[in-house]
């Protein structure tokens, strides 16, 4: 199938997903929480990223850092409303921060600037993210194609950015002397199965050094968690669920590590325990693994956490809590109360 009918086809799916978002959702909420409240919340925290954006089309963290992994994570939150590149509330957001994006691509691949972001591949995998779920529903196709270039390059530049152990850093493997560490490979695995989602070309060697290396980090196969990277650091509870959430991307459901990861997050992360400053990043993804697995396991948790994040909105919408900024955990918090909507192919069952 080629690049053109896969985007008309992707397109109607849009389309489709949209529609029934208008409809009324039916989500089995407890007593803790009611749909209104759930609903109330969710448009409040999207109408504050909305207003927040910047003309240029981008959103930032604290002291104007990290406009490209900010502008993909708030893109995210609002195409998990329902709104696409062509309709809903949020459309005219979304081209905005897609054509920002477009904007940061740089002739060897990377989304962002290296020379102003010492933490350049948080930006390009999100970036990658964001991007990979529009490019189906763009109507024209001359912004289609242009979109698409962008992500095969990204893809080509993730490749020649891994590290020798399998990994990815701060940085490239070449700007960072192979320096490794686990939340950044998270980022670039989950970016690689939407551009491969989208019809990417994503050399499965990339992805398959990446799950070893998850493997190789992981201690006592997974007993002890994930560990900060290929040279230790210790099981990282945060990183962990990150893990889990890539081995499920890879489509590694029944990895030997997964229960021994699952049991180990269990234990270690527990919701009202907020001491972390991590805690919005590790359910950030342990919410996808709860929703994967479906049932009471997701319910269990979801009645817990969507308690937990609601009471900690802001009067004006946002979420303040963490030490990288509001839009970092107000993207954070909205993609998770979204995620039951299931818009985006990349959180989907």
């Amino acid at each position: 199938m080629g690049f053109k009918s896969l985007g008309q086809c992707f397109f109607i799916l849009h389309c489709s997903l949209f529609i029934v978002h208008l409809l009324p959702l039916s989500v089995a909420f407890s007593a803790t929480v009611s749909e209104t409240e759930w609903r109330q919340t969710i448009t409040r925290g999207l109408d504050w990223l909305a207003a927040t954006q910047s003309s240029r089309g981008s959103w930032e963290a604290a002291d104007s850092a990290y406009p490209c992994a900010m502008t993909g994570m708030a893109g995210v939150a609002l195409l998990c409303e329902g709104s696409t590149l062509s309709q809903g509330k949020y459309s005219e957001n979304i081209k905005k921060a897609v054509e920002f994006l477009l904007s940061r691509s740089r002739p060897n691949g990377l989304i962002g600037d290296p020379r102003s972001d010492d933490r350049y591949t948080y930006g390009h995998g999100f970036g990658m993210l964001f991007l990979s779920q529009v490019v189906g529903e763009e109507e024209y196709a001359d912004h289609r194609e242009e979109i698409i270039d962008v992500l095969t390059r990204a893809v080509e530049f993730t490749a020649k950015a891994q590290t020798r152990e399998g990994g990815w850093g701060y940085v490239s493997a070449a700007d960072g002397n192979h320096f490794d560490e686990g939340s950044t490979t998270i980022t670039q695995v989950q970016a690689l199965r939407g551009c491969r989602n989208a019809g990417i070309p994503v050399p499965t060697e990339i992805i398959d050094r990446a799950i070893q290396y998850i493997h190789r980090c992981s201690i006592q196969g997974g007993t002890g968690g994930v560990q900060y990277n290929i040279a230790g650091g210790g099981g990282r509870p945060p990183i962990s669920a990150a893990a889990i959430a890539c081995l499920y991307d890879a489509g590694r459901y029944d990895d030997a590590y997964v229960p021994k990861l699952l049991a180990y997050c269990d234990k270690t992360l527990r919701i009202n325990e907020q001491n972390d400053i991590h805690w919005h990043y590790a359910h950030y993804y342990f919410a996808q693994v709860k929703y994967r697995q479906g049932s009471k396991e997701w319910e269990t948790y979801r009645d817990q956490i969507y308690r937990k994040i609601i009471d900690q909105a802001m009067a004006d919408g946002s979420w303040s809590q963490g030490y990288i900024g509001p839009v970092y955990t107000t993207a954070i918090n909205l993609t998770i109360l979204q995620l039951e909507k299931a818009a985006l192919p990349i959180y989907q069952r």
